[in-house]
């Protein structure tokens, strides 16, 4: 069987090769290893499940009035070229009896975008997670990102931003739920 590390580092040696550079000058020498390294890294979220990364962190609760963690930090990479897209993540959900830990959410969010894919997918991962945890009357998640397929290639948008976001059960059904969570991540 092969090691992963080993085999990815060989297949950077190639790329090295492949865009023209001596793999085996003084500064490249390691960089097979390290660039291995950091794509498994990367991509942890392959590692990872649900179930193990809540680890038990849901708990009894009477509280059932809308709870918001914003601006979680991510990192991702896109599916299509291989590039990072780099953002910040709004979670909002109605507990019904249980509320989830707070790190818990940051670490979802993690979870998911160590996996490369698209930030409408990786939006919609993060609330039907959360959904699923936790039984939430309703699930509410914003991602705000700067893609580099976007800025470093192609069109060269430097200022260029997508927003996405995934409304379920109450945050779907009722504009008013949706209006009080666009409101407190816009004025937070």
């Amino acid at each position: 069987m092969t090691d992963p590390l080993k085999q990815l580092a060989e297949n950077y040696h190639q790329i090295l090769s492949g865009v023209g550079e001596d793999p085996d000058r003084e500064g490249l020498r390691d960089t097979p290893e390290r660039a291995a390294k950091a794509m498994q890294f990367l991509t942890r979220g392959y590692q990872q499940d649900l179930s193990s990364l809540v680890n038990g962190a849901v708990f009894e609760s009477t509280m059932d009035e809308m709870v918001v963690i914003q601006d979680i930090e991510l990192y991702s990479m896109c599916e299509h070229h291989m590039l990072p897209f780099i953002g910040k993540c709004h979670i909002a959900y109605l507990p019904q009896g249980k509320v989830l830990g707070l790190s818990k959410f940051a670490r979802i969010v993690d979870m998911y975008a160590r996996r490369l894919q698209i930030q409408e997918n990786l939006t919609r991962q993060i609330a039907m997670a959360i959904e699923e945890v936790t039984n939430a009357k309703g699930v509410a998640v914003v991602i705000e990102a700067r893609h580099m397929c976007m800025m470093m290639r192609g069109v060269e948008k430097q200022n260029s931003k997508m927003k996405t976001s995934m409304m379920l059960g109450g945050f779907r059904n009722s504009q008013a739920t949706r209006s009080e969570f666009l409101n407190l991540i816009r004025n937070g």
